[in-house]
C-alpha cells in the first residue's frame, strides 16, 4: 500500500476541516499543521522546532519521515525511549497520550489519530529506512550512525537515546558473563550475618540476594518499602568486605542515591544499621555509610550533559551500591556505567513497582521484568540452595529451562515488608493498588476499619475540609501543617542564646523533623488540584489561622524545595529547608535576627546548614509537592491528593507511591469520585528496546 503523505487526510473530512486544512502533500503543509498541535498543546514546542531543524538538514525528504521524527521527539517528552510505529498505529490515542483525554474541542484540527490511522506500517518503515536521516541499526555502518534518527525494527530512536541503549546493553552483558570468584567459606559467612536456615521457616530472600551478589559484577535486589532493601545492603557489604580485609586489601565502596533526600534517608539508615552489624571491628571501620547523589559521584559539570568521570577516568571504587535505581533515567545509567572500573561491581536497590524517573527510560523496570516469577536456571537454584541451606523447591518461582532469562540470574526480589505486616492497611492497599484490584482498594478505603487509613471526599472545589486536614490532621493521631509552625514558635531557644550556641541548631532540627511528620502529594503541577495552585491555597490558610506571619516571597516557616543541584552551596535536587529567625552571627545575645534558611546535612548526624534566601535562586514553596519529586522520601502522615479529571500522569505506578510515602497513615483526598478507580487500572507502559534477556541483537 503506496499511500501519499496527502492520502493520509480522513474523508469524509467535515466542511469546517476542509475550509482550514489544505492537502497535506508538503513537508511544509505539516509544519503548519504540527504548529497548530502545539497551540493545542498536543506537541512540545521543542517537538516541533526539531522537526523544523531536520526539514532544513534534508529539505527534499517525504514528510512520513517528518511525522516519524515528531513523534518520536513528543515520546521521548512522555519518558519513551523511542516510538514503536505498529504499536502507535494500533491506537495511536493512548501509545501517545494525544490529545489529552477529556479534550473533546478538536473543532476543525485534524487529529493526530486520524492522521495515522489509513497509515500502513510496512510503508512507513520502507520510507524511514530509505531516508538520508535515518541510520539502520542492523547495518552499524559508521557514518550512517551518525544520522540524527535510527530505526531498529519496528523502533525508531533518536540516536542520542539509542546510542544510551546500546551502551547500557554491553556494559550489562560484559558485566554478567564475567563470573566474580565466591570465598570457599561462603556458606559459613552467610550462616554468621543471616543465622542458620531453619526447616520450615519463611525463604530468606536477604540471604538469597547477597550469596546471588558475591558471585556478579553486577546484581540487582528489588522490593518494596519496609522489605530490608538496606538492611540486606549492609550485610552485603559485610559479606564482601570481610574477605578482603581478612586479605589486608579492603575494597573501595561507594554508596550513591539520585537525590540528596534520597541519599540522607540512606545515610542515616546505614549509619544504624552498621553500628549494629555483628562483625569485627576491622570489617566494620571499612563499611561506609556516607551516602552521595549520583551527580555528585560523577562529578558533574554545571551547564553541560558532561561529567568528571567516565570512559577515559574512571571511577576509583571496587563496589558501588546506588539507592533508588527506580529514578535513574537512561541517559545518567549510561554514563555510571561509562566510569565504572571494568572490574568493580555495581549493586543496585530499588521498588520496580515504583514511578520511574521523570527523564526518558525506566531502566530499573526494564532489567526487573522477571523479578516477581524469578526465572531462575536449575544451576542458579542449586548453587543458591548449596551455599545458602535455603529450600528454593517452596517459593513458587518460574524456573528457567532453556536459559532465555540470564539477567534474572542477578535479580532478586525482597517479599516480606516488615513495615507493613498483615495488619497495615497501608501496606494491604499499596498491595491493591500494585496489582490493579480498584474494586478492592476502593472497599477497603470505604470499610474505614483500620486506623491507618483515611478517605476525604470533596464536595466541590472550595471545601474547606480540605484546609482542616492540612492544617490539623485527623484528632489526637496523623499531623497537618501546624504541628511544625507551633514547634517552631512555642520551642525556639531563648533570644539571649549566642549565634553560635547549639541550642539553635537543635532547633532547626527538630523543626525539620517535625515537617517530615505531613506531606501533600499531588499528581499535577497546574490547576486548583496542583501543586502551584495548592501551594497558595495553603500559604493562605495558614495566614489566616495565623500560623503564619506573611505570605510574601519569604517569611518565617516557609518550606522549600530545591529543584536544581547547587554544587557551590551544597545543595542538591530535592532537598527541603525551613526559613528560620536566626540571630545574626555578630549580632550580641537578644540582638537582632535575621531570615536564614535551615537544611538538613546529609551526614548522618543531624547536622544542620544555614543558607541566606538571597542566594537560593531554584526553590519553589513546598506545603505541597508531585509524587515524582517525593520519591526518596518518606513522611510520617503522607496525603494524596487527586484531580477532578483524569490525566496521562494518573496510573497504578503514581497511585502506588504515593501510598508507600507513608509510614504511619495515609489519606487519600478525592476531589471527583471515580477518578482513584481508573488510574489504578492504568499501567505506565514506556517504550524500549533494553531486554537484555534477547539473545538475537539484530532486531536491537
Amino acid at each position: 500500500m503506496n499511500r501519499s503523505f496527502a492520502d493520509l487526510l480522513p474523508t469524509p473530512l467535515t466542511a469546517e476541516s476542509l475550509a482550514q486544512l489544505q492537502p497535506l502533500s508538503s513537508a511544509t503543509d505539516l509544519l503548519l499543521l504540527l504548529e497548530r498541535w502545539v497551540e493545542r498543546g498536543w506537541l512540545r514546542a521543542l517537538d516541533k522546532a526539531f522537526v523544523a531543524f531536520l526539514h532544513e538538514r534534508a529539505p527534499h525528504d517525504d514528510p512520513l519521515v517528518l511525522l516519524a521524527a515528531t513523534l518520536t521527539s513528543h515520546q521521548l517528552g512522555h519518558g519513551h525511549v523511542c516510538l514503536d510505529l505498529f504499536e502507535t498505529l494500533k491506537a495511536p490515542d493512548f501509545a501517545l497520550s494525544l490529545p489529552p483525554e477529556g479534550d473533546v474541542q478538536t473543532g476543525a484540527q485534524l487529529l493526530p489519530s486520524q492522521l495515522l490511522e489509513a497509515l500502513d506500517g510496512a510503508h512507513w518503515c520502507k520510507v524511514l529506512a530509505s531516508s538520508p536521516l535515518v541510520a539502520l541499526a542492523a547495518d552499524g555502518c559508521e557514518g550512517a550512525m551518525q544520522r540524527p534518527l535510527v530505526l531498529s525494527g519496528k523502533r525508531l530512536y533518536l540516536r542520542r537515546y539509542w546510542a544510551y541503549e546500546r551502551r547500557i546493553d554491553r556494559a550489562l552483558r560484559q558485566r554478567l558473563m564475567a563470573a566474580e570468584p565466591t570465598p570457599a567459606d561462603l556458606p559459613e559467612r552467610l550462616a554468621g550475618l543471616f543465622g542458620q536456615a531453619r526447616a520450615g521457616a519463611p525463604i530468606d530472600w536477604q540471604k538469597l540476594a547477597c550469596a546471588l551478589a558475591t558471585r556478579s559484577a553486577f546484581s540487582i535486589i528489588t522490593g518494596g518499602p519496609g522489605t530490608g532493601k538496606t538492611t540486606t545492603v549492609v550485610r552485603l557489604l559485610a559479606l564482601l568486605q570481610a574477605p578482603a580485609v581478612e586479605a589486608g586489601k579492603p575494597l573501595r565502596i561507594r554508596l550513591a542515591a539520585p537525590t540528596g533526600k534520597a541519599a540522607a534517608r540512606l545515610t542515616e539508615s546505614i549509619s544504624q544499621q552498621v553500628r549494629s552489624l555483628q562483625v569485627a571491628d576491622a570489617v566494620r571501620d571499612k563499611i561506609p555509610a556516607d551516602v552521595t547523589t549520583v551527580h555528585r559521584l560523577l562529578g558533574s559539570r554545571p551547564g553541560t550533559r558532561h561529567f568528571r568521570h567516565h570512559a577515559g577516568n574512571r571511577l576509583p571504587l571496587d563496589v558501588l551500591v546506588v539507592d533508588e535505581a527506580s529514578m535513574i533515567d537512561l541517559e545518567m545509567m549510561a554514563n555510571l556505567l561509562d566510569a565504572l572500573p571494568l572490574h568493580a561491581r555495581l549493586v543496585l536497590l530499588g521498588d520496580k513497582d515504583q514511578l520511574a524517573s521523570v527523564e526518558a527510560g525506566a531502566v530499573l523496570g526494564d532489567l526487573c521484568r522477571d523479578a516477581e516469577a524469578g526465572y531462575y536456571s536449575p544451576q542458579t537454584r542449586a548453587w543458591l540452595e548449596a551455599v545458602s541451606a535455603e529450600d528454593l523447591g517452596r517459593s513458587g518461582l518460574q524456573e528457567d529451562l532453556d536459559a532465555s532469562h540470564p539477567l534474572a540470574q542477578q535479580v532478586v526480589m525482597l517479599r516480606h515488608s516488615r513495615r507493613f505486616g498483615e495488619g497495615s492497611g497501608i501496606g494491604q492497599l499499596a498491595r491493591w493498588v500494585n496489582q490493579q484490584h480498584a474494586e478492592e482498594a476502593r472497599k477497603l478505603l470505604a470499610a474505614r476499619s483500620h486506623a491507618d487509613l483515611f478517605v476525604l471526599a470533596l464536595k466541590g472545589e472550595q471545601d474547606r475540609a480540605l484546609e482542616r486536614l492540612l492544617l490539623e490532621g485527623h484528632g489526637d493521631g496523623p499531623q497537618g501543617y501546624r504541628h511544625y509552625l507551633s514547634l517552631l514558635r512555642h520551642q525556639r531557644p531563648s533570644p539571649d542564646a549566642a549565634p553560635e550556641d547549639q541550642v539553635w541548631t537543635d532547633w532547626a532540627r527538630q523543626v525539620l523533623q517535625a515537617f517530615d511528620a505531613f506531606q501533600l502529594l499531588c499528581a499535577v503541577r497546574k490547576g486548583p488540584w496542583g501543586v502551584e495552585g495548592l501551594n497558595q491555597r495553603i500559604t493562605a490558610a495558614l495566614l489566616k489561622a495565623r500560623l503564619i506571619d506573611s505570605d510574601q516571597q519569604w517569611y518565617e516557616g516557609r518550606p522549600v524545595l530545591m529543584t536544581r543541584n547547587d554544587y557551590g552551596l551544597g545543595l542538591m535536587n530535592g532537598d527541603i529547608g525551613i526559613a528560620l529567625k536566626l540571630p545574626e552571627r555578630d549580632a550580641l545575645p537578644g540582638g537582632k535576627q535575621v531570615l536564614r534558611v535551615a537544611f538538613a546535612r546529609n551526614d548522618g548526624q543531624g547536622g544542620v546548614r544555614f543558607v541566606l534566601p538571597s542566594r537560593l535562586n531554584d526553590v519553589e514553596t513546598v506545603y505541597a509537592m508531585t509524587v515524582h519529586k517525593s520519591q526518596g522520601s518518606e513522611f510520617a502522615h503522607t496525603a494524596l491528593i487527586l484531580p477532578d479529571a483524569l490525566n496521562p500522569v494518573l496510573t497504578k505506578e503514581l497511585i502506588y507511591t504515593g501510598i508507600t510515602r507513608a509510614k504511619d497513615w495515609f489519606s487519600l483526598i478525592e476531589s471527583r469520585s471515580g477518578v482513584f478507580e481508573e488510574a489504578v487500572k492504568r499501567k505506565v507502559k514506556r517504550l524500549s528496546g533494553l531486554m537484555l534477556e534477547l539473545a538475537d541483537d539484530s532486531d536491537r
